[in-house]
C-alpha cells in the first residue's frame, strides 16, 4: 500500500519537517525558533537584559556609585534589604539595587561594542583569506596562507590571556577593555566566515555564475560572501555570551573602568570579597547576573544556528 505524500510545511511520517515552498530561510528559522523552548528561555533572559540596561534610569531613584549612606556600613553589618533600598546597600554604602541595573548597561554595552570590533575584524580577514582561497592562483594561495597563519598565532594564545595582555598594554580605561576583548574574537571570526567561503565556493550556483561567463572575484563578492556571513553573524551572537563574562573578568582583575562611580558586575565581586561573611548577596547577585545574562545568550545563539542549519534539523 503505497504511503501518502507529506503535506508541505508539515511533519512526515518520520518525522522529519518538510520547509514549505517560497518560505525564506529566516522566516522559516523564525518558524523554527518559535517552537524550540531553549530558544524561547534565552530570548526571554536577553530581552530582559536588555530591558533592564535600557531602562536603568527610570528603574531607580538613585544615582550608581552615590555613597550618601556610607555611615550605616560597618566592618561587620551591612544593610540588607529595606522599603528605601530594595537589595540593600552595598559595601561603599551605595544602592545595590542600582548598582545591579547600571551594572547590566555597561555589560551590554562593553559587550556589543567588543563583538562589533572582533566581528569587523574578523570579517575583514575572513574575506580576504576567504576570497583568496576563492580565488585560487599563486597569489591567492599566498595570501590565505599568510593570513591564517596570523589567525593561528592569535589562536594558539587563549582569548582571555590575550585580553588581558591588550588591556594591560593600553591602560586601565574602557576603551582597552572593548578593543582587548574584540582582538580576542577576531580569530573566531575569521577562520569561520573563511571555511564557510570555501565551503560556499563549491556550491551549484558557483558554477552556474562562472558558466555564464561571470568572473570569479565578482563571485566571490556577489555570491559566494554574501551566503557565507550567516553563520559568522550567528557566532556573533554566542560570542557575546563570552565577551560579558570577559568584562566582568577584566574588572573583577582591576583592568575594567577607573571610576569608581560606574557600576560593573566584576567590581563589583572585587568588592564583595571581604563582605561574603556579613552580607553573602553582594557577591551572589552579581555572579549571578553575569551566569544568568551568558545563558541567555548562550541558548538563543545555540538555536538560532540550528534553526539555520539544514543538517541540524530533525
Amino acid at each position: 500500500m503505497p504511503l501518502p505524500p507529506a503535506q508541505a510545511g508539515s511533519p512526515d511520517l518520520l518525522g522529519l519537517p518538510d520547509d514549505e515552498p517560497g518560505v525564506g530561510l529566516w522566516r522559516a528559522a523564525a518558524r523554527r525558533l518559535r517552537r524550540n523552548p531553549a530558544a524561547i528561555v534565552g530570548a526571554l533572559i536577553v530581552a530582559a537584559f536588555v530591558l533592564v540596561a535600557l531602562a536603568a534610569p527610570f528603574l531607580t531613584p538613585y544615582e550608581p556609585g552615590s555613597a550618601q549612606w556610607s555611615g550605616q556600613v560597618t566592618p561587620s553589618s551591612v544593610p540588607g534589604p529595606s522599603e528605601d533600598h530594595l537589595l540593600g546597600l552595598d559595601r561603599f554604602g551605595s544602592d545595590l539595587f542600582t548598582q545591579m541595573v547600571y551594572g547590566a548597561r555597561q555589560s551590554l554595552v562593553y559587550g556589543v561594542v567588543a563583538t562589533v570590533i572582533g566581528l569587523t575584524l574578523g570579517t575583514l580577514l575572513g574575506t580576504l583569506a576567504g576570497g583568496a582561497a576563492a580565488v585560487g592562483g599563486r597569489v591567492g594561495s599566498w595570501i590565505d596562507n599568510v593570513v591564517m597563519r596570523l589567525v593561528d598565532i592569535m589562536l594558539s594564545v587563549p582569548s582571555l590571556l590575550l585580553a588581558v595582555s591588550i588591556a594591560a598594554v593600553l591602560g586601565q580605561n574602557p576603551y582597552a577593555v572593548m578593543i582587548a576583548i574584540g582582538v580576542a574574537q577576531v580569530p573566531i571570526f575569521a577562520r569561520l566566515l573563511r571555511g564557510s567561503m570555501i565551503s560556499q565556493g563549491r556550491s551549484d550556483y558557483v558554477l552556474a555564475a562562472e558558466s555564464l561567463g561571470i568572473k570569479r572575484h565578482k563571485v566571490v563578492i556577489g555570491h559566494i560572501l554574501p551566503n557565507a556571513l550567516g553563520p559568522t553573524i550567528v557566532q556573533a551572537t554566542l560570542n557575546l555570551a563570552t565577551a560579558i563574562i570577559e568584562v566582568a573578568a577584566l574588572s573583577f582583575l582591576g583592568l575594567g573602568q577607573p571610576d569608581p562611580a560606574v557600576a560593573e558586575w566584576g567590581r563589583m565581586l572585587v568588592a564583595a570579597q571581604d563582605r561574603f561573611q556579613v552580607a553573602p548577596l553582594l557577591a551572589i547577585l552579581p555572579g549571578t547576573a553575569i551566569a544568568v545574562t551568558a545563558l541567555g545568550f548562550t541558548l538563543f545563539g545555540e538555536a538560532l544556528r540550528e534553526a539555520l542549519d539544514p543538517r541540524s534539523r530533525r
